[in-house]
């Protein structure tokens, strides 16, 4: 695992596993401000490098190596239990954001709430081609993140997917932001506040 650490001056023993894009690495701009915002809210935050990442600099996965990603992130929250005791959420951009919900509908007690930042709900001009067959399989609340300029889904789209969840889960919309949520230059208290606000765990 490779990853830098947020220790929060205060820590309320909760922990965030944060991860990129397909073609990003953990020091992603959106990252580092998502990690300081969670931060400065007393929870520890652990960014990291997906597998693939840490094999090569440049390029993006390759889908024969997704499990192996899913690995790594559970690898992180593993490392993360050391320094948070309390409640573990996961959370990704883009394909991070991906391999982490999927992870969560594989082992459901893995985290307990998924930050997913700009959800790549379909390939760009392909909107049938959803990734959302494990959505109903999701066992724990969600937050959504998403560019209302987006390509990889429209906000309608992502709204209509979420009702496949049978936990609760939200959509902040930032305005006219794309794939990249404005490098995180946006408000992040909402997003903090419904991450950790949310429901911790099925009925």
């Amino acid at each position: 695992m490779r990853g830098f650490r947020h220790q929060p001056a205060r820590p309320d023993g909760r922990g965030l596993v944060l991860t990129h894009g397909a073609g990003g690495n953990c020091n992603a701009p959106l990252l580092l401000a998502m990690a300081d915002a969670f931060c400065r809210a007393g929870v520890t935050v652990l960014r990291c490098d997906l597998p693939f990442r840490q094999r090569r600099p440049k390029g993006p996965p390759s889908p024969s190596t997704a499990a192996a990603d899913r690995a790594g992130l559970k690898s992180a929250l593993a490392a993360l239990s050391a320094f948070a005791s309390g409640a573990l959420f996961l959370g990704g951009h883009s394909y991070g954001g991906r391999q982490a919900s999927l992870l969560a509908a594989e082992e459901p007690e893995i985290a307990q709430g998924l930050l997913l930042l700009s959800y790549p709900l379909h390939p760009p001009a392909k909107p049938a081609q959803l990734r959302t067959a494990h959505f109903p399989r999701l066992r724990v609340p969600a937050t959504f993140v998403h560019g209302t300029a987006d390509p990889f889904g429209a906000i309608a789209e992502l709204e209509a997917a979420m009702a496949l969840l049978p936990m609760p889960a939200r959509v902040i919309a930032v305005e006219g932001a794309g794939h990249d949520l404005k490098r995180g230059r946006f408000p992040l208290a909402p997003v903090v506040e419904s991450l950790l606000r949310r429901p911790s765990a099925a009925p």
